[in-house]
């Protein structure tokens, strides 16, 4: 065993192999591979602010909340489908039950007033419809007639151009409601908020607020029952008029246009308050019987008038309702709207009251752009996931068959003698059972251990193993590239072998990994990293990680010749292809992606030896685990954009480009940054939609998903029993990941730096035994 020392500080600068001197002198400008990327610059070693942890947050929490404001406008939060029936009257005075449609309170007092002989009220309910409400304001301008419309404020707050079309044609409208629902169940707090909204809605859509009430599922006064009544009472006594009907044209059953108009006639010429819809279902009956009927009861000398306009009417002179507790929502004085006595019962919203329906029609808005958009972005990403597995099954079977045939060979077999590079900062607990699996091998080699400024005795550790193949370096502290660059310096063999500290190779391991060198062409070779500490839960998270994600990838990455990664834990290389490229660059965090992709820009070919194992210790808590997964995916964004120029490199150096980053950018950031989303609309599904349709949509993913795992594990001959925690893995692992990725993409858009982080070793991987893996 021999110890060289690097006093002076540390290059990417990689001489030639003439001698290895025990001091480095002051180090030329080192070869640059490819220009330092721009906005994901040369990493400093600082912390990430903590504000773009809260963006993320802040980014999921508008997702939450614009998905619950379209699912409330849609009635699909808080939904109550409940309709009381057949409910005692017990309570309700009779003078009310037998009275016209007209219900009010005026000093406290229950009044009802009907519609004057020879007069119809066209009201409509459930409006405004896109398809419908339109052409229902068509007909009554063709014929001049006006409607008193009652509408549900979700609908309001979506199609507001609709509401000002109606109060500027001079009909009145009334509020029915925010999400349409029977407050006879609802608590008194649900009733002001129906209400309110719904006010707030036609001030944002119209600039006015309204008197007029009615419920949903109401009908004539004699339906009104002792759970309704108290609801009736409560906004009697806010100055609300609720309007009944004389007249159903039941035209929601559809039961032919005769039957519409029959339906809708008074009988002896007596006036009616009568009932259409303009919204909730195909209304076409309804579109044809109304122009029919209009003219129908102008031949028999009716007219026709609004709620306000029959209450005038009745009272024989022009009705000026200033009466005290009128709706508190932001109402003007009662005289705002008198201009046109037909919509007596509109107030203009004051300023306050304005403004706050202007925001909720804006929030609505966003969210009805918002949630259709992610939907046909979901449906996006849910075929590019498919797409995904599908591909990697087949490429995995074919790249399978191709490499395991009983005559495949890379090339002449590979013998002479490698050298193993071994970076090691701060390694105590792992460098003996790494120094002692390589000290095993079954193919010639000689050991570097590059100790990069370590402080607790990593060097001393590998030197007293008294190894005859290892040489140990020392340096100051410079990071794992320098620490590899200046192994490829020391290193004696033309291939070099790069693993990490924490790693143990089996025995036949460097002759496996090393045999695709055979072929001239190939320049790198990434191995098969396995989880040695697999029996927790976060290990066996990983582990499944590893099998499915990271090899079954490879597989397929490896048939397509567009290797994004050479996994740290375990990869060879060629001396002359690293010296090519200018060594590890210190560019980004993640300088395997970063050599994997400048060797492939090189033109030399980069392929995976699946039975080349390697046994390394993934991070054994979320917080450690956080860290690792948060540099690797920073990294990878780094490397992307640094070699962006890599699509438009022409041969074979820009194959890369055309195929592997493409797929790299959809596979590994796009989709991923997506699919939190599906999860989102998952259990919102699950939640306000339906429970078991979502459910059975997410286990047939799951299906798929374990299919694909299953294939994996058969691949690389893993147990299977580890993958019943698949599905925890789902729900627990998965979301780490995302939060981790969209985490690095606020980093990199915002210019954010990160430091390198040092995780904690225990050393419990050991020495694997052939034939059983590791221990």
């Amino acid at each position: 065993m021999k110890t060289e020392r690097a006093n002076g500080p540390v290059t990417d600068q990689l001489p030639d192999r003439g001698s290895h001197p025990a001091t480095t002198s002051s180090p030329t400008p080192p070869k640059r591979r490819h220009a330092t990327p721009g906005r994901l610059g040369r990493v400093r070693r600082r912390a990430v602010p903590g504000p773009r942890v809260v963006i993320a947050l802040l980014l999921l929490l508008g997702l939450v909340s614009v998905m619950l404001l379209d699912g409330y406008l849609r009635a699909e939060v808080g939904n109550d489908q409940r309709v009381r029936s057949d409910a005692s009257a017990s309570k309700v005075p009779q003078s009310v039950l037998d009275g016209g449609p007209f219900l009010s309170f005026e000093g406290g007092t229950a009044r009802t007033g009907s519609v004057p002989d020879k007069t119809i009220v066209l009201t409509f309910d459930d409006g405004p419809d896109p398809e419908w409400t339109q052409k229902v304001l068509d007909i009554l301008d063709d014929n001049d007639v006006p409607g008193t419309f009652f509408l549900v404020g979700s609908m309001v707050s979506r199609y507001p151009d609709l509401v000002r079309r109606m109060v500027d044609d001079g009909d009145e409208v009334g509020v029915h409601t925010f999400t349409h629902v029977d407050l006879s169940y609802r608590s008194a707090a649900r009733v002001t908020r129906e209400i309110a909204q719904t006010q707030l809605a036609l001030a944002g859509a119209a600039g006015i607020t309204t008197t007029l009430f009615r419920a949903p599922y109401s009908s004539t006064n004699d339906a009104i029952d002792n759970y309704s009544w108290p609801v009736y009472k409560k906004l009697g006594a806010m100055g609300y008029t609720s309007v009944f009907i004389d007249k159903d044209s039941e035209d929601w059953q559809q039961p032919g246009v005769s039957e519409i108009i029959e339906g809708a006639t008074p009988k002896s010429g007596k006036g009616a308050s009568v009932l259409f819809h303009d919204a909730g279902g195909n209304r076409a009956q309804t579109l044809e019987a109304l122009p029919r009927y209009i003219k129908k009861m102008k031949a028999r000398g009716y007219t026709f008038t609004t709620v306000s306009g029959a209450q005038q009417q009745a009272q024989g002179q022009v009705r000026q309702d200033a009466r005290a507790g009128s709706p508190d929502a932001g109402s003007a004085p009662a005289d705002a709207r008198q201009s046109n006595p037909e919509q007596a019962a509109h107030r203009t919203a004051d300023t306050a009251t304005l403004w706050e329906g202007r925001a909720l029609l804006g929030a609505v808005a966003v969210a009805e752009w918002t949630v259709p958009g992610l939907a046909s972005v979901l449906a996006v990403v849910g075929v590019a996931v498919l797409a995904r597995f599908a591909m990697m099954l087949v490429l995995a079977r074919r790249h399978h068959r191709r490499r395991n045939r009983r005559r495949f060979a890379w090339g002449p077999p590979v013998t002479e003698p490698v050298s193993v590079i071994v970076p090691a900062y701060n390694e105590k607990e792992c460098i003996a059972n790494t120094l002692n699996s390589l000290a095993a091998s079954t193919h010639p080699i000689e050991i570097v251990v590059v100790d990069d400024g370590s402080t607790d005795g990593t060097a001393e550790i590998a030197e007293s193993l008294g190894l005859a193949n290892l040489r140990v370096v020392r340096q100051p502290n410079a990071g794992k590239s320098a620490a590899l660059n200046n192994g490829v310096r020391h290193a004696r063999y033309d291939i070099v072998v790069m693993m990490d500290g924490d790693t143990v190779f089996e025995p036949d391991t460097v002759q496996r990994l090393v045999q695709p060198f055979g072929d001239p062409e190939v320049g790198a070779v990434a191995g098969n990293a396995k989880v040695g500490n697999r029996n927790t839960v976060i290990g066996a998270w990983q582990h499944i990680e590893y099998v499915m994600g990271f090899n079954l990838d490879r597989r397929m990455y490896d048939l397509l010749r567009c290797m994004p990664t050479i996994p740290g834990a375990i990869g060879a290389f060629r001396r002359e292809a690293v010296l090519g490229v200018g060594g590890m660059s210190e560019d980004t965090l993640a300088e395997d992606t970063d050599i994997t992709i400048a060797l492939h820009r090189a033109g030399w070919q980069v392929v995976y030896a699946e039975h080349a194992r390697a046994w390394t210790e993934a991070p054994a808590s979320l917080g450690q685990l956080w860290r690792q997964r948060y540099r690797w995916s920073y990294g990878t964004m780094q490397a992307l954009w640094k070699h962006r120029k890599s699509v438009t490199d022409r041969g074979p150096s820009g194959r890369f480009g055309r195929v592997g980053m493409p797929l790299v950018v959809l596979f590994q950031i796009v989709t991923p940054l997506f699919a939190p989303l599906i999860d989102v609309f998952t259990v919102y599904a699950m939640i306000f939609v339906d429970f078991k349709a979502s459910l059975l949509a997410w286990l047939a993913v799951l299906l798929v998903q374990l299919v694909c795992a299953a294939y994996a594990f058969r691949l690389d001959r893993e147990r299977y029993r580890y993958l019943l925690m698949l599905p925890l893995q789902q729900i627990a692992y998965r979301q780490l990941m995302y939060l981790v990725l969209i985490h690095s993409c606020v980093t990199a858009a915002t210019g954010g730096r990160l430091r390198w982080q040092k995780l904690k070793r225990t050393g419990e991987v050991g020495t694997p035994t052939p034939g059983t893996g590791v221990r």
